[in-house]
């Protein structure tokens, strides 16, 4: 008797209509993006780019194939030669955004703090040949990157891992500076 009542009443619909109407004025919960930009945790790891020296122009990376050994998905791939003095010079960096996991191992394990997985993540596109950076697109994300930086200083959480002795670390990570955004001034 009592399912013939609720059928005939349209019980079921009515508490369906209820919550409806309920909801539609209540706050949404998402963000309306791209209008709205969430903002992103501190260890979020986003688009790859290499770290350009301030002083120099160029890229930090030594050539030391550390990053590649130590990725797990083998998406990062070297080239370098070796000049009369021993010093090694970088010719072909090439990463395949594609395949990465973005663990974070290459920042990490770099002793130059060379690499970085920056807080960009915008960066979708219907080409795999613009998720597959070189150096000098590399370069080119870390000029995007710190142009929309906020601060003035930049300084990866993971370039020096809390819980490990500075000793232990190599020396261009035991006190690691962050970079200063230069600060585009209009003259007058």
């Amino acid at each position: 008797m009592k399912t013939i009542l609720k059928k005939i009443l349209f019980i079921d619909l009515l508490k369906g209509m209820l919550i409806t109407l309920k909801t539609i004025f209540s706050q949404p919960v998402t963000i309306r993006y791209p209008k709205e930009k969430r903002s992103v945790e501190e260890s979020f790891r986003g688009r790859h780019a290499f770290v350009r020296d301030p002083s120099t122009g160029k890229e930090r990376c030594v050539a030391c194939t550390k990053c590649a050994q130590v990725c797990p998905s083998q998406c990062i791939y070297i080239d370098y030669s070796i000049n009369d003095g021993g010093v090694r010079t970088l010719i072909k960096y090439e990463i395949d955004a594609l395949r990465c996991i973005f663990c974070g191992y290459c920042e990490e394990v770099c002793p130059v703090n060379a690499i970085v997985l920056t807080e960009f993540y915008e960066y979708a596109s219907y080409t795999r040949k613009s998720n597959y950076f070189d150096r000098n697109s590399l370069l080119r994300n870390w000029d995007e990157f710190i142009e929309s930086y906020g601060g003035t200083e930049y300084l990866n959480k993971f370039w020096y891992l809390p819980g490990i002795k500075r000793d232990r670390l190599p020396v261009g990570k035991r006190a690691p500076k962050g970079i200063l955004k230069e600060i585009k001034r209009e003259e007058e």
